[in-house]
């Protein structure tokens, strides 16, 4: 530091100096640690660990040296951070279900994907795979920049020639400041096919290309499930993002079991975790569908999903899998990158692929003109050996007799300081007849591709031949054999799904048992026995309704109001329950007149004291609040008497008078609410009963424990609102059917 900025303080604003500050941080981590670089798809980090495994000749053939050496190498030579967070991007690289083609080999433990962490670094060992070393190929022939490195003692590389397109291929994630980066892996030989469609057809689209290289290629399998329109507009513009299932199917057992196979799980998803996930969903009944998951992988994944009945449809339990677990996850896109100028931006897929054929171009360039000058130096120093064959004693005699033999060769053969250095190192085997003809033939080689060098430079057209042929050979190698073929499917979108409520609901069935006196509760299984039930001294059975735990009950009241209540709302067990008037706002003069479930589509004849009624909907009864709903009018003193299912043609009406009206069904009106019409005309009294028959089956009622069928009706049969005929012989003294 100079002397006279020692001690030397400015002043200066403090929104200045962080802005400055702070800027050059962005920089930073922008430029040098987050964002990789689109020609060789790698961050710093990555790249100064795949060059420093290269000086250390970790090659393919090579033996594996621990990893401990390389971190130790690259820390101390590239890269001065810590030491975890230089391990953990070399185990990344080499973990067969993180990069699609890993650029490290490891030996020992290097993690799993249930998310074990990898042995330390003094355990494992490593060396480059044969995609590092096609990232590699042509270092050391002036394929790429160099620059010093953070001390100025060492040179490391500014990109790697990158024959392999690594972006594209194994993917990057990143967050810098102010931006990030998401790439998914894709399949190599489809980037190469789109790449050489590229080349071939520069003004090629990106839908053209998506015929190539249709979306990306996980490492850990899956299925895609995006919109084709959904894919082609996220590389059209470098944004976007891909659904990713599991892959499962259906495994058949015996008697009609079956359970489901998950084979294939979504990227980055850590199978442990998956399952805790599930496990922990099913603890707290939030997957009323499933029984039970559990492991059974080896070295390929397979968790084993049990139904928790066989009626259960496979697509509807995965569905709901899907929606609340791991098993479907998202991969954003968004191909943030720097370019060739060290400049952040969103590319499309285009742009990614341009972008690296043009830095496969210059690579090529580079390294035909350094091979070039390596073979216009060595045809200088062979027509120097050539000279000194056709004057071989003159040679000889000057490098005796001279005291200072090299300008005197150079003088005496019109030889160049290379030339006659070369010659006087020469040895004196190599002044054998046989070596002169091996230097001609070298010579004739030599001069033959520095031809094809210099035909190859001066034609734009033979040069991109050229890297197509390279790509062709990229694609044969890497594109076919175990790291070749497609990994992920594509299942094209789903189509949607309804789900009803009740599917995420435990389904059993059980029994509603109202009382006497207006107690409510459910027990367990259908068939309950009346005589076992027990009630609140003085209290009786009224009511038994068999359903399922996710039905909706309506409760209908003597009031003309409609009650609905949730099965798996009421209390169970071997107590009294609770009060219908917890879950209904009945008074105390109003009761429960009917209980039943809604069926969809159906009907239901609702009526009352006075005799009159009308058929209802079973939509309509549907009443969340506590307050209900007013489904019939009643003048004061009347009450709601019947509601029950209208299934079949004629209505059959009991007064209290023990007149008895049968009347066909379709001369009642279907209404959503009212007083409804006069059911049966009355003197005296009111209406005792109502009920919906078949005509052809006959009208039945019960006597005790025995029931009665009545078939021949003729004297009964009339309109509606008549005065009726005495009830037949041995109808109940009550006036109900029963």
């Amino acid at each position: 530091m100079p002397d006279d900025l020692i001690g030397r303080i400015e002043d200066t604003h403090l929104s200045e100096a962080l802005s400055e500050r702070y800027l050059a941080y962005a920089l930073s981590t922008i430029m040098s640690r987050s964002l990789p670089d689109v020609r060789d798809g790698l961050k710093p980090v990555h790249r100064r660990l795949i060059y420093a495994m290269h000086l250390l000749r970790l090659d393919p053939n090579a033996g594996f040296k621990k990893c401990a050496r390389v971190v130790g190498d690259v820390i101390g030579r590239f890269h001065p951070h810590g030491d975890a967070a230089v391990y953990d991007a070399l185990v990344r690289l080499a973990q067969d279900f993180a990069a699609r083609y890993p650029l490290v080999e490891g030996q020992g433990n290097f993690g799993n994907v249930d998310g074990d962490n990898p042995a330390a670094m003094r355990y494992t060992e490593a060396r480059l795979t044969e995609v590092a070393r096609a990232m590699l190929a042509g270092i050391d022939e002036n394929a790429v920049d160099f620059r010093p490195n953070y001390d100025g003692e060492e040179q490391e590389p500014v990109v790697l020639p990158g024959a392999f397109p690594n972006l594209l291929a194994n993917g990057a994630a990143g967050i810098a400041v102010g931006m990030a980066t998401s790439i998914p892996p894709h399949n190599a030989g489809e980037i190469c096919a789109a790449a050489i469609n590229l080349i071939q057809s520069p003004r090629v689209s990106t839908a053209d290309l998506l015929k190539h290289m249709p979306g990306p290629d996980f490492p850990t399998g899956g299925v895609i499930i995006e919109e084709p329109a959904a894919i082609l507009a996220a590389y059209e513009t470098g944004r976007g993002g891909f659904r990713l299932r599991a892959k499962w199917e259906v495994e058949r057992g015996k008697y009609g079991a079956w359970q489901i196979v998950v084979t294939e799980i979504p990227y980055q998803v850590q199978k442990a975790r998956l399952i805790e996930q599930i496990a922990g969903l099913l603890e707290e009944r939030k997957l009323p569908l499933l029984a039970d998951v559990r492991d059974e992988s080896t070295e390929n994944v397979r968790l084993i999903l049990e139904p928790k009945s066989r009626g259960v449809e496979p697509e509807v339990l995965m569905e709901t899998l899907f929606r609340v677990t791991a098993l479907e996850t998202r991969f954003p896109l968004n191909m943030n990158v720097l370019d060739a100028t060290r400049t952040p931006r969103v590319m499309s897929l285009r742009e990614v692929l341009q972008a690296w054929l043009d830095h496969r171009h210059e690579v090529l360039v580079r390294r035909t003109r350094h091979r070039l000058a390596a073979i216009e130096r060595r045809l200088e120093i062979l027509d120097g050996y050539l000279a000194v064959y056709l004057n071989l004693d003159e040679v000889i005699r000057i490098i005796r007799e001279e005291d200072e033999p090299k300008p005197r060769l150079i003088a005496r053969f019109e030889l160049t300081d290379l030339q006659a250095e070369s010659i006087l190192n020469m040895r004196l085997r190599s002044l054998r007849k046989l070596e002169e003809m091996e230097i001609r033939r070298e010579h004739k080689a030599l001069t033959r591709e520095r031809k094809e060098i210099n035909a190859l430079l001066k034609d734009e057209g033979l040069r991109w031949k050229r890297i197509g042929e390279e790509l062709a050979d990229i694609r044969k190698k890497f594109g076919s054999g175990p790291l070749g073929g497609r990994r992920t499917q594509f299942g094209g979108a789903p189509a949607i799904t309804e789900i009803a409520p009740d599917a995420y609901m435990e389904r059993e069935p059980i029994t509603v048992v109202l009382s006497e006196k207006g107690w409510i509760r459910a027990v367990r299984g259908h068939g309950a026995d009346p005589a076992e039930l027990k009630f609140k001294e003085g209290d009786h059975l009224k009511l038994l309704l068999p359903c399922q735990t996710t039905d909706r009950i309506c409760l209908f009241g003597t009031n003309g109001r409609a009650y609905t209540v949730k099965a798996a709302d009421l209390p169970r067990g071997r107590g009294d329950g609770q009060p219908v008037r917890v879950v209904a706002e009945l008074s105390n003069e109003d009761h429960v007149a009917a209980l039943f479930v809604p069926k969809e589509g159906a009907r239901y004849l609702v009526a009352s004291t006075s005799g009159r009624g009308f058929l209802v909907p079973a939509s309509e009864f549907a009443a969340e609040k506590r307050t209900g709903k007013q489904i019939m009018n009643l003048k004061p003193g009347e009450e709601a008497l019947v509601c029950s299912l209208a299934e079949g043609d004629h209505l059959a009406v009991a007064g209290q008078n023990r007149k008895l009206l049968i009347f066909p069904l379709d001369q009642i009106p279907e209404m959503a609410r009212g007083a409804g019409v006069i059911l049966q005309k009355y003197k005296d009294g009111g209406l005792a009963d109502a009920k919906v028959f078949t005509l052809a089956d006959g009208l039945t009622w019960r006597m005790g424990s025995k029931v009665r069928t009545e078939v021949d009706l003729r004297g009964w049969i009339g309109e509606r609102a008549q005065a009726g005929r005495q009830v037949p012989v041995g109808f109940p003294k009550s006036g109900r059917f029963g």
